[in-house]
């Protein structure tokens, strides 16, 4: 679909379904600056989007109706680079690139605010009420954490990392809740194996339950101690656990319940890989922005943004020879990456990014 403003959307009672739409191209009215995006990643991190994105509010970052969508439609949020191609906003120069929240489109009208030399926040009136950091873009030139050569490895890895750091730092901040292991469902995903890296000899024993087709590669990853495929559940030693749920399986949920009784001090929902919204069962939802909150309070933004960009180098050089980036190109490549990361196509030695 050859045209030059476009938008991929998806049917929010059916996320197989989707479209793609043409549209004006845009320009800044006072005080708006607009972004046309570039290069754009899709992992399950989108699909979890999608699937809580009634819950979690994440449909109204980019809302479809000024896209000439009805609301039965839904743009999920992608990870991603943007240049600044037009800006009324002193700051905000055109031809700077910046790293941020993207819809699944062309462009991107924002409204800047709170611009220094790391980047700005988009103060648009829709997203007001939303998450803080999702409304953060970071210029690249202000990015600690940013290096030319890995772009792919920042859009792929960079906002699961974010969660995987956070999480890691919220587990140690409560000092394990008292666990001597940590089981991790869905432990061949990136956002598991980034948080396992991180905490891998910090505190509990860290043990990888995933599908028998995925044990080998998880275990060469070796960050976890042990790597079982979901049915030997039962073979877990009986000591204080705590579950963290990447996978949103309730069968996996229920027989580690089972299993550990009240060994289980602690069950996190902290995403889902296999589109099974069953975050209601856990006793908790971990949602990485409360914990940077709390951080940035505890530590301020400046010692934040070097923790986690010496966080992110060291995560950066143990993924990059496990990770086979798979690029395309355009509208269509989008769709195709969509349909092929939500059927489960996606190996999880692989990534998928598109050049807009």
């Amino acid at each position: 679909m050859a045209v030059s403003n476009w938008t991929f959307a998806v049917a929010r009672d059916d996320l197989a379904r989707t479209t793609l739409t043409s549209g004006e191209l845009p320009s800044p009215a006072e005080g708006e600056a607009v972004l046309r995006v570039d290069r754009v990643g899709l992992t399950a991190n989108n699909i979890t989007y999608a699937v809580l994105g009634d819950a979690m509010r994440y449909w109204e970052f980019f809302p479809p109706g000024p896209r000439g969508l009805d609301p039965s439609w839904g743009l999920p949020p992608l990870w991603g680079f943007a240049d600044v191609v037009a800006s009324t906003v002193h700051g905000v120069m055109e031809g700077q690139r910046v790293y941020g929240y993207l819809p699944p489109a062309a462009y991107l009208v924002v409204r800047p605010e709170r611009v220094d030399e790391t980047g700005f926040h988009d103060a648009s009136p829709h997203r007001a009420s939303l998450p803080s950091p999702y409304n953060s873009y970071r210029v690249t030139t202000g990015d600690p954490a940013y290096r030319h050569d890995q772009e792919d490895l920042l859009i792929l890895l960079r906002p699961l990392f974010f969660t995987s750091f956070m999480l890691a730092d919220y587990l140690i901040d409560n000092a394990f809740f008292g666990a001597s292991a940590l089981a991790v469902s869905s432990a061949s995903s990136k956002t598991a194996y980034a948080a396992a890296m991180e905490l891998h000899g910090r505190g509990p024993r860290l043990i990888g339950l995933t599908s028998p087709a995925n044990v080998a590669f998880t275990r060469s990853l070796g960050c976890y101690d042990d790597v079982l495929p979901y049915a030997e559940v039962a073979s877990l030693a009986a000591e204080p656990t705590v579950y963290l749920d990447l996978s949103g399986t309730p069968a996996t949920r229920s027989s580690l319940r089972e299993h550990l009784g009240s060994q289980l001090v602690r069950d996190v929902a902290v995403g889902l890989t296999n589109q099974t919204p069953n975050i209601d069962a856990a006793d908790e939802l971990f949602f990485a922005p409360t914990q940077m909150r709390k951080r940035r309070h505890d530590w301020g933004r400046d010692e934040l943004d070097r923790r986690f960009a010496e966080a992110w180098r060291r995560f950066a050089s143990a993924v990059a020879g496990h990770l086979d980036v798979q690029a395309g190109t355009g509208p269509e490549a989008l769709r195709d990456a969509w349909s092929d990361v939500l059927a489960g196509r996606v190996p999880p030695a692989a990534g998928r990014v598109v050049q807009i």
